[in-house]
């Protein structure tokens, strides 16, 4: 074995077990899974051991590796956009007269329990679950701190919980 060939292997096992697992958890957090994950940090691990002897700076061998990692969890992605894009697109189950009646019917309880609310947590709530707003959008808007927007829906779902349990 040669001297370089030696100091490939002796390095890369050195990366490889200090920062393998750190490497993973990175790769996992950009693609999608993690088996996904440790074969792009696997392949990264290959590819620097196969080019250690061209290193220009071998101290930089760990900025290098993440530089791999994330730009095969790139073009992983990219893969998986294309993927995504030209699978076929499954048809929705047309749903039965009878479910659009339930829906109908359930969107009218809750319609009428939500007027039954003090005006505030049925403000709070339709900020909400209807305009979906963040609390602050809500506070700002309904002129409330955002422990009272916290507080208000608290006390709205319960109340509107407790409703429809008694309608039914």
């Amino acid at each position: 074995m040669t001297a370089a060939r030696w100091n490939a292997d002796e390095a890369v096992t050195q990366l490889y077990a200090v920062h393998y697992r750190s490497l993973v958890r990175m790769a996992a957090l950009l693609v999608r899974h993690s088996g996904e994950a440790e074969e792009i940090v696997q392949d990264s691990f290959v590819t620097m051991h196969d080019k250690w002897g061209r290193l220009r700076e071998p101290e930089k061998a760990l900025g290098y590796l993440r530089q791999t990692v994330v730009n095969r969890a790139r073009s992983s992605q990219r893969r998986h956009a294309v993927a995504d894009k030209h699978a076929p697109r499954q048809v929705p189950d047309t749903p039965s007269a009878e479910h659009h009646m339930l829906t109908a019917e359930t969107r009218t309880a809750v319609m009428e329990a939500l007027h039954q609310l003090p005006r505030r947590q049925r403000e709070v709530l339709v900020l909400r679950y209807y305009s979906d707003l963040t609390e602050a959008d809500i506070a700002a808007t309904v002129g409330i701190s955002r422990g009272a927007v916290k507080s208000h829906a608290h006390r709205g779902m319960n109340a509107l919980r407790q409703l429809l349990e008694e309608e039914r």
